[in-house]
């Protein structure tokens, strides 16, 4: 593992590069859970019915709730996504990395995407779960 990387990306060499995720990592440390984060905002308020601010204020919420444990985006080993219309998010694919890349910079985690019928808010149209892992001293 490097230093600057804190994990190992698992990647089988005779498979198609993965792009814009990972296909596994290894980490040790400890381990920050962070529930499903919607695009709604500290005061549980949306500000937007768009697709992609909600995905930017979902991975603004994962970043606030990792700086709790002294954690930050690079520390990210793992990211679940739950989103309601599957063709809304490849429609607008480049919009997402974009804003991706805004708020967790180019660290790609292992990733997973489900298409569900709904939300418990009524208003998301995307809800993400993250698991971190911070090193050791």
């Amino acid at each position: 593992m490097s230093d600057a990387t804190f994990h190992q990306l698992l990647h089988p060499a005779h498979w198609k590069a993965a792009a814009g995720y990972a296909n596994g990592v290894l980490a040790s440390g400890q381990t920050v859970f962070v529930g499903g984060q919607i695009g709604w905002n500290a005061d549980q308020l949306f500000e937007s019915d768009d697709f992609v601010v909600q995905v930017n204020q979902a991975l603004q919420n994962i970043v606030t709730v990792l700086k709790e444990a002294n954690a930050g985006p690079e520390h990210l080993v793992r990211l679940t996504w739950y989103v309601t219309d599957k063709r809304e998010y490849l429609a607008r694919l480049k919009e997402v990395g974009a804003a991706y890349r805004e708020v967790l910079g180019k660290h790609f985690p292992a990733m997973t995407m489900v298409q569900v019928a709904g939300l418990v808010e009524d208003q998301a149209k995307v809800e993400i779960e993250a698991t971190a892992v911070i090193p050791e001293a």
